[in-house]
């Protein structure tokens, strides 16, 4: 039965799920939950609260299906649904990062003392980590554009959808979140060197 799915039009698969069919909810996670889940993990960083916030994207969204609008790509429509999951989360972030960050604070000595790890990996985790937080000091709306235009490779014309503003936006946007992040990094630099 499932087979006869993957053939389906996300307007068709949408319309199964309706009528309740578990085959169509399952066929629309099959399609769109990896997307999803880089999505929001390059948004929030985390990837386990990514998974939880997959999962309640889908879970609002498969609520929702009476308002998808099958004339748009559901792709469109789940990914704004998840930017909303990661805007709810960014709100409750301050007091999870107090938890999080105290874990490792706490551990940093058990790592240590594992033995010396390659200069080069630890550089790069340096690095990685450098400009992750680079981009989490972005104001949201440039982070945003950011990460679905210059990460996850979304067009500029499915960005405007997700995000609900014109084309134009996107691009000043985007151009804007370059050259902050480039001052935040020769900030970070600079810093790191002095």
């Amino acid at each position: 039965m499932s087979a006869d799915l993957s053939q389906c039009s996300d307007q068709d698969l949408a319309a199964f799920a309706r009528a309740h069919r578990e085959d169509a909810y399952r066929e629309l996670l099959r399609r769109y939950k990896t997307g999803v889940y880089r999505l929001i993990v390059k948004q929030i960083g985390d990837a386990d609260e990514a998974m939880d916030l997959t999962q309640e994207t889908f879970v609002s969204g498969f609520s929702a299906l009476d308002r998808y609008d099958g004339e748009r790509p559901f792709r469109t429509w789940i990914a704004r649904i998840a930017l909303n999951k990661c805007r709810d989360w960014a709100r409750r972030r301050k007091v999870r990062a107090f938890f999080s960050r105290a874990l490792p604070l706490e551990n940093a000595h058990h790592v240590a003392s594992d033995g010396p790890g390659p200069d080069s990996a630890a550089t790069d985790r340096r690095e990685l980590a450098r400009v992750r937080g680079a981009i989490d000091q972005l104001p949201q709306n440039l982070r945003e554009v950011l990460l679905l235009r210059g990460v996850d490779e979304v067009s500029q014309a499915e960005t405007a959808v997700i995000l609900r503003v014109s084309e134009k936006t996107v691009e000043t946007r985007l151009y804007r979140a370059r050259t902050r992040l480039r001052e935040l990094l020769a900030g970070t630099s600079a810093s790191a060197e002095g």
